[in-house]
C-alpha cells in the first residue's frame, strides 16, 4: 500500500479520508459472475527492488515457527484444515489483543497479515519489525513493478497470506458485491479464518472477522447475510468517514457497500479493474 499524497493534502483540509494505494492481480479471463480464484504467480524480477534488498526482504524458510516473521505451518485445504464449529447464527473469530495499526502509511497489508496470524495463531504479535518483514517480503512477490511509495498489490498480499498464513488463501475478483460477500462468508465460515478486503477502490485494506446469517452459509445456498464485523488497521492511526473504525465493528451488508467497492487504479489499467478484489482461505 502506499499514502496518496495528493488525498494526504485533502485529509490536512478536513475534506477526505487518508488512504493506502493497493495495486495489481488479474482475473482469469472469461471469469464467470461467481468467479474463479485468481492465480497468484510472483513475478519476482517486476519490483522495483534491487537483488539485495530482496534477499534481505525473503524470511527465510527454515526459520524457527516461533519467529514472529517465520513462514506460518499450512494445511493442504483451507476448507477443509479446520473442523466446523456448531452453528449458533454466525461467527466472529476477533478477540482481544490480536488487533495492531499499522506502523506506517505504507503498512496496511502488513498490518492486516500480522492481525490475521495473530487470530489463527493465538499470538500478540505487534511489532514493527513484523510489518516491515511482511510488507518487503509481499513487495518482492508483487505481478507489477511498482515504485516503493505505490507498496504492495493484490497479488503480493495474497502471496503473503498463503506464505505467512495459510496455502489455502486465494485472490478472489468477483463481478458484483453480493457475490463478492457470499463467497467471503462461505470461506471464513468453513475455516474460521479471517478474509481480506480491498476498500475505497483499491486504497486501502481490511479484513473480515466475523459475520452473522439467517442459515449456516457451510451448509447450503439459502442463507441471507445480516451483518459482518470488519477490521481495518488505521484505527489508532487514523479515523476519518470510516477509515477505520474501531475493531470489530458490526456493519450491515448495505454500510460494507459504501467501503468494499470496485477497483480503480487511476495511474494504471488493470486487468481487475471494476471487480471486487479480496483474499480469501
Amino acid at each position: 500500500m502506499r499514502w496518496a499524497e495528493e488525498r494526504w493534502n485533502r485529509v490536512v483540509a478536513g475534506t477526505l479520508i487518508a488512504t493506502l494505494l493497493l495495486v495489481g492481480c488479474a482475473p482469469a479471463a472469461g471469469a464467470s459472475d461467481t468467479a474463479t480464484p485468481v492465480a497468484a504467480t510472483p513475478n519476482r524480477t517486476a519490483t522495483g527492488l534491487s537483488a539485495a534488498t530482496r534477499a534481505a526482504a525473503t524470511p527465510a524458510r527454515s526459520a524457527a515457527a516461533s519467529d514472529p516473521v517465520a513462514p506460518a505451518p499450512v494445511a493442504s485445504s483451507g476448507v477443509t484444515a479446520l473442523a466446523l464449529s456448531a452453528w449458533t447464527g454466525g461467527i466472529d473469530v476477533y478477540r482481544a489483543g490480536v488487533f495492531t495499526t499499522q506502523k506506517t502509511w505504507l503498512w496496511c497489508t502488513a498490518a492486516d497479515i500480522q492481525i490475521t496470524r495473530n487470530i489463527v495463531f493465538h499470538r500478540t504479535d505487534h511489532t514493527a519489525a513484523s510489518q516491515r518483514a511482511y510488507f518487503s517480503w509481499m513487495r518482492v512477490h508483487n505481478k507489477y513493478t511498482l515504485p516503493l511509495s505505490a507498496g504492495v498489490d493484490a497479488q503480493g498480499w495474497a502471496a503473503g497470506f498463503q506464505h505467512y498464513v495459510n496455502a489455502g488463501y486465494k485472490l478472489y475478483a468477483h463481478k458484483t458485491f453480493a457475490e463478492a460477500l457470499r463467497s467471503a462468508v462461505i470461506h471464513l465460515r468453513r475455516t474460521n479464518r479471517p478474509v481480506g478486503i480491498t476498500v475505497d477502490h483499491g486504497n486501502h485494506a481490511w479484513l473480515i472477522t466475523g459475520f452473522t446469517a439467517t442459515a449456516d452459509p457451510a451448509v447450503g445456498a439459502s442463507f441471507k447475510i445480516t451483518s459482518v464485523r470488519v477490521v481495518g488497521p488505521l484505527w489508532g492511526l487514523q479515523s476519518i468517514n470510516g477509515y477505520d473504525m474501531r475493531p470489530d465493528t458490526r456493519l450491515t451488508p448495505a454500510q460494507l457497500s459504501r467501503y468494499f467497492t470496485p477497483w480503480h487504479y487511476a495511474p494504471q489499467r488493470m486487468l481487475w479493474d471494476g471487480k471486487y478484489v479480496s483474499v480469501q482461505p
